[in-house]
Order: structure tokens, then C-alpha cells, then sequence
């Protein structure tokens, strides 16, 4: 029990931040508040993964762990994006999916130790994936966020009431940016990766799930970035093929996790 009510005290910040978020007194000194109530989340759901994650001898990174680690750096994204633009209507999408994480790194903890930690290619391409994940987890919610600030535009009813929607037009400056951000890193993952099963295992590329759904989703994102870039892509249309990227992505990695540890066992 003591433990349990380590992993709550993140858990409970976030939350509590989230919650604020339907309050309507948006003073400053509420929302310096709000600041500094997420950075302790964040250095205290941190201090947890560094435990978790080290604590086998090498680096455990279970099905549990590696999706506590992807949101734990959604929300620092999250944290310092808000430093500079006005997302705080974001907090109902990023804050709960993380409190939920922090509680099954806990509660349904995974085991499944790295191999080839040792290797500094391996580990620049992990870091960079998780990294890629990340932004592109941010981007999906964020993308949320505008489908429902756009509903509130045209005053359509939505289930959930969030205040004080950013404008558009920022909001959408912001996602290309981490998008652009995120495909960077994603090409830097597929790449390296490409070096790394060569290094390992003597081929270039190994064409299993994981693969072909990162190499769609790869596709995906570019084909966007082009489209905005040439046709001027934007709104409802940026929104879909953000979804539809991270949907791959997801299914590329936390899905394909889920398959190998949970259903199949290894």
C-alpha cells in the first residue's frame, strides 16, 4: 500500500490539473499554479520510471513502462509548449490518459528487459523513437482538440464542455510544427533501425507488423506534410491524416507490445 500511494501522488496532480480544467477563473495566479502542480507530476511520475525502469539489471521496458514513458514525455511536451501558447483547454486530453499510465505501471506492471542496451546505435534509436511517439501522441490529442474546437466554432453541440478554446489558426500552426518535428525524428527512427537489424541480425530491414505499420505511418505523415506544404492542407483534412498516422503508429508499437507480451506471453 505505501508504494501504491507513491504512484498516486503524480497520478492525483495530474488529474487535479486536468480537473481544473473546467474551472472559470483563469487569473494568473491559477494558472502559475496549475504550472507548478504539473512540474512535481512530472518529477515525481519521472523519478518512478528511472526506479521502474532500471530496476532489473537492465532496462525494463514493458508493455506498462514504455506507455507510461511515451505519456510521461507527452505531457513535458505538453508543459513546455504551454510556456508559449495558450493550450490550456489540451489539459482534459493529455493529463488523464497520464494519470491512468503512472497507475498500470503500478498495478499491471510488465516485464520485458532490453537486449542490446549496451549498444549506442540500439540506444540512439530508442530514445529517438520514444521521442517520435511522443510528439506524434501530442499531435493525435491536440488534433482532438481542434475537431472540438472547430464543433464550438459552428456551434455544435459536443458531450464535453472545455472553455476557453484557443483560435484555430495558432492551434493548427502549432500541430504542423510538432509534426514536422515528430517526421523528422520518425525518418531518424526507420532509418536507424534499417542499420541497426543490419548490424545485428545481417538484413537490411525486417518486414514483420511493427515495420510495416511504422513505414505507413511514415508515408502517412510525409504525404501531410507534402499536402500542406503544396495543396495548403489544413483543418478537418490535417486532422483525419494526423489520426490515421497515429492510429499506425500506435498499432506499430504499443500494439504490437500488447500482442507479444500480453497475448503471446514472450
Amino acid at each position: 500500500m505505501p508504494d501504491l500511494l507513491i504512484y498516486l501522488i503524480p497520478a492525483l496532480l495530474y488529474a487535479g490539473v486536468a480537473f481544473n480544467q473546467w474551472r472559470q477563473n483563469r487569473e494568473e495566479r491559477f494558472l502559475q499554479s496549475e504550472r507548478l502542480a504539473l512540474a512535481a507530476g512530472l518529477v515525481f511520475h519521472g523519478w518512478l520510471l528511472a526506479t521502474d525502469l532500471f530496476n532489473s539489471g537492465g532496462v525494463n521496458f514493458g508493455l506498462s513502462n514504455a506507455v507510461s514513458v511515451i505519456l510521461w514525455l507527452t505531457v513535458l511536451i505538453y508543459w513546455v509548449a504551454s510556456l508559449r501558447h495558450d493550450l490550456h483547454a489540451l489539459q482534459a486530453f493529455v493529463l488523464p490518459p497520464a494519470a491512468l499510465a503512472v497507475l498500470l505501471q503500478k498495478l499491471v506492471p510488465s516485464e520485458h528487459v532490453l537486449p542490446y542496451t549496451g549498444d549506442a546505435l540500439f540506444g540512439a534509436h530508442l530514445v529517438i523513437a520514444i521521442l517520435a511517439y511522443s510528439l506524434f501522441t501530442f499531435a493525435a490529442l491536440h488534433a482532438g482538440l481542434m475537431t472540438m474546437a472547430e464543433r464550438s466554432l459552428h456551434h455544435k453541440t459536443t458531450r464535453t464542455r472545455l472553455p476557453d478554446f484557443p483560435p484555430i489558426m495558432p492551434m493548427e500552426r502549432l500541430l504542423f510544427q510538432i509534426i514536422t518535428i515528430g517526421f523528422v525524428l520518425l525518418t531518424l527512427t526507420v532509418v536507424s533501425g534499417i542499420f541497426f537489424t543490419e548490424e545485428i541480425f545481417h538484413q537490411a530491414l525486417k518486414f514483420n507488423h511493427k515495420t510495416v505499420f511504422s513505414i505507413a505511418s511514415w508515408l502517412i505523415f510525409g504525404a501531410l506534410l507534402v499536402g500542406r506544404y503544396i495543396r495548403g492542407w489544413r483543418g478537418r483534412v490535417a486532422v483525419r491524416w494526423t489520426l490515421a498516422g497515429f492510429v499506425l503508429l500506435l498499432l506499430a508499437y504499443v500494439g504490437t507490445k500488447f500482442v507479444l507480451e500480453v497475448v503471446l506471453g514472450r
